[in-house]
């Protein structure tokens, strides 16, 4: 048989490297219909004269063009027998991504826990994606639920990582050369810098975008993400197509530009959970909470850290009196991202 299944929670090893096929060169064309996909206005993002100005030889492509792009590559080895992608950590940006660059990658599995059913299991891996010269891009941490095809396979020894909560602000990378002492709030949409933030502060986008069948599947397809939950609607037993939790992480990021126009770069994740499904005709409206706020290296730029939390309700409510998310709760994304001081 030359077709592939894909692999099931029975064919993974803890200290097993898989190398993901298809490396892919990235161009003006996935920054077009990134923007295209969502409302995404960061002027870093969109402007080469703003980002030479801040110091950048061009434009880098968004931080989530790289993270969905190295995403892609992992799904038909990872995912492609996935019941739910359950979270994210230790996630950094390691350097940016340019028009042309050529992104790869790789996963290790760290950690494997089969689920009391006997009928699945929790696969860890952290993914390295690479560009055309080998240099780190970026590196995560996430941890998928795959579904066993042998029931009878035996289960494995049980390892669970011992995952950082945080990335510490010491470790964020700022891209070499940015500055921000010329820093243009008017053209970046907002005069808020670093120190106009509070922590605790909740700020609510007040902006919110239906999803839609059409854009869910070519968001799909343009980052190759061949899951068969989000395309094939045969493979859920409510027959709807599970919309990619990336592109709601992409909705909500672009959603924050209202009220948070001037945090210009993610450079960590440190956490994530996509708390409840997300179909087709649901209405995405998004939430911040401050959580931190840190100078780097670079004088003159700052690192806030944030709670987005993507929502299909109004309001800033985050889970129950039980502890566990409220319904409508979508996403709940703890990240870094550079901004002015």
């Amino acid at each position: 048989m030359k077709t592939n299944p894909g692999r099931f929670f029975e064919d993974y090893a803890v200290g097993q490297v898989i190398r993901h096929a298809v490396p892919r060169t990235l161009s003006g064309g996935e920054r077009a219909l990134y923007h295209a996909l969502y409302p995404a206005r960061g002027a870093l993002y969109s402007s080469d004269e703003f980002a030479r100005a801040c110091g950048l030889p061009e434009s880098p492509l968004d931080d989530l063009i790289v993270f969905h792009t190295v995403f892609g590559k992992t799904v038909p080895d990872i995912s492609l027998n996935a019941v739910a992608n359950l979270g994210y950590a230790e996630g950094r940006f390691l350097k940016p991504v340019y028009l042309g660059d050529t992104l790869s990658s790789s996963s290790e599995v760290i950690g494997l826990k089969q689920n009391s059913n006997g009928k699945s299991g929790v696969v860890y891996v952290r993914t390295t994606g690479v560009n055309q010269d080998g240099e780190a891009v970026l590196e995560y941490v996430r941890w998928v639920m795959v579904r066993k095809k042998d029931l009878d396979a035996p289960a494995p020894e049980v390892v669970v990582p011992d995952l950082a909560k945080v990335v510490p602000a010491a470790e964020l990378v700022v891209p070499e050369g940015l500055t921000f002492d010329g820093y243009d709030a008017e053209l970046a949409g907002e005069p808020y810098r670093l120190c106009d933030y509070a922590i605790g502060e909740i700020i609510e986008h007040v902006d919110g975008v239906t999803v839609e069948e059409a854009e869910h599947m070519l968001a799909t397809r343009l980052w190759q993400n061949t899951a068969k939950v989000h395309f094939d609607a045969t493979n859920r037993p409510d027959g709807q197509r599970l919309i990619y939790g990336g592109h709601v992480i992409s909705l909500a990021r672009a959603l924050s530009f209202n009220g948070l126009a001037n945090a210009q770069m993610i450079v960590a994740i440190n956490g994530g959970a996509h708390a409840n499904p997300c179909f087709s005709g649901t209405t995405v409206r998004a939430w911040s909470e401050v959580l931190d706020k840190a100078e780097t290296a670079v004088p003159g730029v700052g690192a806030i850290r944030l709670r987005l939390v993507a929502t299909s309700g109004t309001g800033t409510a985050l889970r129950n009196a039980e502890g566990k998310y409220e319904n409508e709760v979508l996403l709940d994304l703890d990240y870094w991202a550079l901004m002015p001081i």
